[in-house]
């Protein structure tokens, strides 16, 4: 009997294959806590430890790779931007002060390739497992005539979860309060439609090499720096601890939108752009462009992926923590509530009433 869903284009046993061979990556990121195995209808997962909170608030969150994606197709290389989905998604979580619980993901292609799929998922369950989240449940859906043959993209959502009187955020922050840069390992997962733009109107493609970046695709697909770890290390820090106030996860918009976003109304700071070098992957793109790295603030994070704003008698040994635990963290700016005139700075970004955020002085070069 003829399978006419595949005679549309639909293989069902190259999407049973797929998970077959991503069984072992998924099941590692498992504990005792997941119930159920992989292939389940849903995943489901045990929250009984949540009866020893005093009141226990779930946190959330969804995103994607966005266009970072086309650069792994292009390359046939799919096994680091898993990585990225995670950060994208997980980071978020960690924001508010909430510990990740478990994670799902889906994955829309054209075509299912086991190998390719096996490759992605295999990648954002390592990630998983490094930032203590479980890989509980996913999906991937054939799209033919929607997607081509080697079109994919990925989405994931996270849980978490956090004692209320916990929860990081603008109410915390306070005159002084420094605020603490953390790097990133570079592009991340934002402003890829820009770098694609710049490439192709200078005939770059993703094999060339350039100096001082090397082959341009492997550096594009440098996965995105996993930040939940290290921080709720310093988090669960009983003297450092509650010494950390807000916390702001640097992905669209830039550095300025979204630290203003975990300030309160009538807060600002100026961050010194002296105070970091960035990497030299943004300054090729920029120089191809022929614009300043200004330019790019609120298109990139320019070398810083996370923030910390943090009270100052902590600072010094917040850093030392962070930088010990394989992130390099600096002093950028200090959080002031004193009268000022605002209209140069960024405020208010992506709907929320927070503080107000500039970058002053010159990057060193």
């Amino acid at each position: 009997m003829s399978n006419k869903y595949a005679e549309a284009g639909v293989d069902t046993s190259a999407g049973d294959l797929a998970v077959e061979l991503m069984k072992s990556a998924v099941s590692r990121t498992h504990g005792p806590e997941v119930l159920g195995g992989v292939g389940g209808f849903a995943g489901l997962f045990d929250v009984s430890f949540l009866r020893d909170f005093r009141r226990p608030l779930l946190a959330s969150s969804t995103d994607g790779v966005g266009t970072k994606v086309a650069i792994a197709q292009a390359l046939d290389k799919h096994d680091t931007i898993g990585q990225d989905l995670v950060g994208m998604v997980v980071d978020d979580i960690v924001v508010v002060g909430a510990r990740p619980l478990f994670l799902t993901d889906y994955i829309a292609c054209g075509k299912v390739v086991p190998e390719r799929i096996a490759d992605i998922v295999a990648g954002i369950a390592r990630a998983c497992a490094e930032t203590g989240t479980a890989l509980v449940g996913g999906e991937t859906a054939e799209h033919p005539g929607l997607l081509g043959p080697d079109d994919y993209d990925v989405a994931g959502a996270a849980v978490g979860a956090v004692e209320a009187d916990a929860v990081l955020g603008p109410e915390r922050v306070r005159d002084g309060d420094v605020v603490l840069a953390l790097a990133s390992s570079g592009l991340h997962s934002n402003g890829f439609s820009l770098v694609r733009h710049i490439l192709a109107e200078r005939s770059i493609g993703y094999t060339d090499s350039l100096a001082e970046l090397g082959p341009v695709g492997e550096a594009l697909l440098e996965p995105t720096r996993l930040y939940t770890s290290p921080l709720l290390r310093l988090l669960g820090d009983a003297r450092l601890g509650p010494g950390v106030h807000a916390l702001s996860h640097v992905t669209g918009g830039g550095i300025a939108a979204n630290l203003a976003r975990v300030l309160p109304q009538g807060a600002w700071t100026e961050l010194e752009r002296s105070s970091w070098s960035p990497a030299p992957v943004f300054r090729i793109l920029a120089d191809l462009h022929g614009m300043p790295l200004e330019a790019a603030e609120g298109t990139w994070n320019l070398g810083i992926g996370m923030i910390a704003v943090v009270s100052a008698e902590i600072a010094d040994e917040a850093i030392t923590a962070l930088t010990g635990d394989g992130i390099p963290t600096w002093r950028a700016g200090i959080v002031s509530t004193s009268a000022r005139d605002l209209a140069a700075f960024e405020q208010n970004a992506k709907g929320v009433q927070g503080g107000a955020v500039r970058l002053t002085g010159d990057y060193p070069r």
